[in-house]
């Protein structure tokens, strides 16, 4: 537990039995997860501010230790009982905010050597299992702090605003809207129109006349074209670009369809 050497030092005067070495580590982990001690008694006293050291006569009672803590960001206070029964401690924790209380029962021989209260380096065991249990015991159970929970209806909020039907999306700056993909299966698809003009998809610039979506029955470039290529001219399958516009060669408008302005004569 580093960072108790010292503490455990400056406090050695002070300690005499067992379970005060057990509240000198009860404390630490308090102040490891954020705490800070403001004094001691169940109400503040005059002049109280937060500090990581134990304050003064926080030992006189050797059979209850009552102390209180702050958080560093002010949003949690909590009031901590250490009873001792017969040979166990009993923490018992409340968050004067929420009102919840979360206690944990320690074997004082489980975690403090009585006979080598003097040496630090020997005075304390299971160090590993008694933070555990103050930290799944006492400080899992007590919650997150409350300004957390006031941020939550305003997410809520914010989720219910999103949600709504009626309301209008705010607009975007023209060339900031997020293009339209074709298709979220295959990302790499993108320009594949341009790249195969004549692969059946969209996009492109070439249009071929047999294959632009209407229905040619009976087109088959290597049957030939009578009048223009003998059968044979086209291989089977090949890309072919018709020399004119297919259905060429129909006969004209009449030219009086559209007569110059001033000619009457219907002879001409």
């Amino acid at each position: 537990m580093a960072g108790l050497e010292p503490l455990y030092a400056w406090a050695r005067p002070a300690i005499s039995r067992p379970q005060d070495a057990l509240v000198c580590g009860v404390h630490w982990e308090l102040v490891r997860h954020g705490y800070r001690c403001l004094g001691t008694g169940d109400q503040p006293g005059p002049d109280e501010r937060k500090s990581e050291l134990l304050p003064a006569g926080w030992e006189a009672n050797k059979e209850v230790y009552t102390l209180r803590y702050k958080s560093t960001d002010d949003a949690r206070e909590l009031l901590l009982k250490a009873i001792m029964v017969e040979d166990s401690m009993i923490l018992n924790v409340m968050d004067r905010g929420s009102q919840k209380v979360a206690d944990v029962t320690l074997a004082v021989a489980d975690y403090i050597n009585p006979e080598h209260l003097d040496d630090f380096h020997k005075v304390y065991k299971n160090t590993e299992e008694l933070r555990t249990r103050i930290t799944s015991g006492i400080l899992a159970p007590l919650g997150a702090p409350t300004e957390k929970a006031k941020k939550e209806p305003e997410s809520e909020k914010d989720l219910q605003r999103d949600d709504d039907p009626l309301r209008i999306p705010p607009r975007q700056p023209a060339g900031t809207r997020a293009p339209s993909w074709p298709s979220s299966v295959n990302p790499f698809a993108v320009g594949g129109g341009d790249l195969d003009p004549l692969g059946g998809r969209s996009g492109g610039m070439i249009v071929d006349p047999l294959r632009s979506g209407f229905r040619q029955p009976g087109i088959d470039p290597s049957s030939g074209i009578p009048g223009r290529l003998p059968p044979g001219a086209v291989p089977p399958g090949a890309r072919f670009d018709p020399f004119s516009p297919l259905g060429a060669g129909r006969p004209g408008p009449d030219p009086d369809h559209l007569p110059p302005p001033g000619y009457d004569d219907m002879f001409m």
